[in-house]
């Protein structure tokens, strides 16, 4: 599975009827605020707000778009939970500007494509969620590299599915 660069003139961007802009993500917070009540280790390895941030990112190729559904999301996704507001908002307007973009330059219509892509910007959220954390709020964090990585191999795989699941309502421009 080949990751190859597209120019500009063979990208196809999408768009999302508005029921599918809202109600995905709120989809999402929905699950990653209730499902861990249940299922505890469910919020520590999967992060849904994240993988739908991705594909709307991905899908749209905007970078502007990306970053602000980045934000947006992440925001939500700090509202409900129990830390500082803004972490996960910036975290996720990162890896929003960062998909979008990624978007253009590659092929990101394939699994293995799709995979990596997840993986590397699951642990670029991990990373920027830990820099804020640390370094602007001075908070002291725990983090083991090994089970990251295995979260993001986790998230990477469940987001190689849920990609395709979602792809049955985007609308071209």
């Amino acid at each position: 599975m080949p990751i190859t660069y597209t120019s500009g003139e063979q990208v196809e961007v999408y768009r999302f009827s508005i029921p599918v802009t809202i109600g995905v993500p709120l989809l999402a917070l929905f699950f990653q605020a209730f499902i861990p009540v249940r299922f505890p280790r469910f919020a520590v390895y999967i992060d849904l707000p994240l993988l739908v941030t991705i594909f709307f990112a991905m899908a749209r190729r905007n970078p502007i778009s990306g970053l602000l559904t980045g934000a947006v999301i992440g925001l939500a996704q700090d509202m409900l939970g129990r830390g500082p507001i803004g972490m996960y908002g910036i975290a996720k307007t990162v890896v929003g500007y960062g998909a979008s973009s990624l978007g253009v330059k590659l092929d990101v219509e394939n699994a293995g494509a799709r995979f990596l892509v997840t993986l590397g910007f699951y642990l670029v959220h991990s990373a920027v969620y830990l820099a804020v954390g640390r370094f602007l709020l001075n908070m002291t964090q725990n983090q083991s590299w090994f089970h990251g990585f295995l979260a993001g191999l986790a998230n990477a795989m469940l987001g190689t599915f849920l990609y395709f699941a979602l792809d049955k309502f985007k609308q071209r421009t």
